[in-house]
């Protein structure tokens, strides 16, 4: 998120709500910042969409409805606990903790009866900067927490319990994600700098670290206990195709979430006035090009295959790497930033593959491509938008000042908030693995997920017979197609 230096001084006038000091209604400014911040709100939600088809794509029929289950599951714990104490975490003021205010967040407009008010700029200082109204603020990052969280749930699809997924989203949202969120962009101890032998703060302008590397990371932890699906790796160990059983879902999916991210890094600005949202818009979606095209080399290259997958998490890849440096960037560098994207994303998820098993590639897409973008931002920003991190170096990136200054902060960044969100989620899905259960049965996940969970398919003509197909209204698929559904060889090892 950018933070101009302007916007950071917060004094102690400024910490006290004094609904005399603020305007009674929006000025024309006000109006437009808030509504170029509610539309980008707007975008990002709607990547929960993305997911959903992303996921549902990627898996196999029999877990298609479960998906659905977990994505509008995921938004609801984001949404209350962003509201409990989320908001607050993350952008109350406080080096470590969000510690000034904003718990059970109560609306300016009906606590002073103005709207917006100058609540914006006073225990939120760190956004004091946009003249946004502090709801659409709040209703802004609460998107970011609900991607951040769909992330882990992507990686632990056809095998995880899905009470073990609320429990642990409740925590994630509600005190994993703040922290490190606090930490990296919301005006802690990372982005404010100096912590360390006056190294500078960091630099995430939307977050590839504070939202995608803290959700890949979680999913790591989640998977190193959960374990793979069954019939994942043969005998031998090594790793077995598990398709996924609908490219196009996927391919829409990918789509969406490209157009979310519209809003992700534009509304990052959170600031319409100053018309730096289209160049932000412009840079991510060059990145994401270079991405795709140098994702579907590398894979033709390494299997001989134009690969549909592949393509689709270049993409997602390459979006994830700009994120940080969309605002501090300069357009020549999009490109190398996105294409680079693109060859960790194949190498990483073949790589990842041989031990781990992600249905989605999310470890690299998320976590491999948000390292990446996290530390591109030490070389390649510009001085002349570095001001927009009031604690990033002045000077800019490596390319540009020839000191390795921000790229270690960058890099301290990245140590740091994957060992806290590591060691956090680990040891949260333990108790929940030693206690309530982390996996279904093996003959839940041969079943599938929709009726073992959810008493139910998501495609029944596929899986119930013709005679028990009253109500659903559906031509049964041997009619259709001439054949039965077809056993899963894989997942009776």
């Amino acid at each position: 998120m950018a933070v101009p230096a302007v916007g950071l001084a917060v004094t102690p006038a400024t910490l006290s709500h004094d609904a005399s000091s603020v305007p009674s209604d929006f000025s024309p400014g006000i109006a437009i910042n808030t509504l170029w911040v509610v539309v980008a709100a707007t975008l990002v939600i709607f990547m929960q969409a993305g997911f959903a088809l992303l996921e549902i794509g990627f898996s196999r029929g029999k877990n298609a409805g479960t998906i659905v289950a977990k994505i509008l599951t995921n938004f609801s714990i984001a949404a209350l606990m962003w509201w409990i104490c989320g908001f607050a975490l993350a952008f109350g003021n406080g080096k470590y903790v969000g510690n000034s205010g904003g718990f059970l967040f109560k609306m300016p407009a009906l606590a002073d009866g103005v709207p917006g008010g100058g609540y914006a700029q006073s225990v939120f200082g760190v956004m004091s900067f946009s003249s946004a109204s502090v709801s659409s603020k709040f209703l802004f990052q609460m998107s970011f927490c609900a991607v951040s969280l769909a992330i882990v749930w992507g990686t632990t699809l056809e095998r995880i319990k899905f009470g073990a997924y609320i429990i642990y989203a409740v925590v994630f949202a509600g005190l994993i994600y703040p922290l490190g969120a606090h930490w990296v962009f919301g005006g802690g101890f990372l982005q404010s700098g100096g912590w360390i032998g006056g190294i500078v703060g960091v630099q995430d302008f939307a977050g590839s670290t504070a939202v995608h590397l803290i959700g890949a990371t979680g999913a790591l932890a989640a998977l190193l206990l959960l374990g793979p699906r069954r019939g994942k790796y043969g005998p031998d160990g090594k790793p077995r195709a598990i398709p996924g059983h609908n490219m196009p879902l996927f391919g829409l999916g990918v789509i969406i979430l490209l157009i979310g991210w519209i809003g992700f890094n534009g509304g990052s600005t959170l600031n319409a006035i100053d018309g730096r949202f289209p160049e932000v818009v412009t840079i991510t979606m060059v990145a994401a090009g270079a991405g795709v095209l140098m994702a579907l080399l590398v894979a033709k290259l390494k299997t001989g295959n134009i690969d549909i997958g592949m393509a689709g998490n270049g993409m997602i890849a390459a979006l994830v790497a700009i994120t940080a440096g969309s605002g501090y960037v300069a357009l020549w560098a999009a490109p190398i930033i996105g294409g680079v994207a693109g060859i960790i994303v194949v190498l990483g998820v073949y790589a990842i593959d041989k031990k781990i098993d992600d249905p989605v590639g999310a470890l690299s897409a998320h976590g491999l491509a948000g390292i990446w973008g996290t530390l591109a931002c030490g070389i390649f920003t510009v001085p002349a938008l570095a001001k927009y991190n009031a604690f990033g170096d002045p000077a800019g990136g490596l390319v540009y000042s020839g000191s390795f200054k921000q790229l270690i902060a960058q890099a301290v960044t990245v140590v740091v908030a994957f060992t806290f969100v590591f060691a956090m989620s680990f040891v949260t899905f333990w108790v929940i693995k030693k206690t309530y259960g982390l996996r279904v049965t093996p003959a839940e996940e041969n079943a599938g997920l929709d009726i073992s969970e959810h008493g139910m398919y998501g495609y029944p003509e596929q899986f119930i017979p013709a005679p028990e197909l009253v109500g659903y209204g559906a031509v049964p698929a041997l009619d259709r197609i001439g054949t039965g559904p077809v056993s899963d060889p894989e997942v009776t090892a």
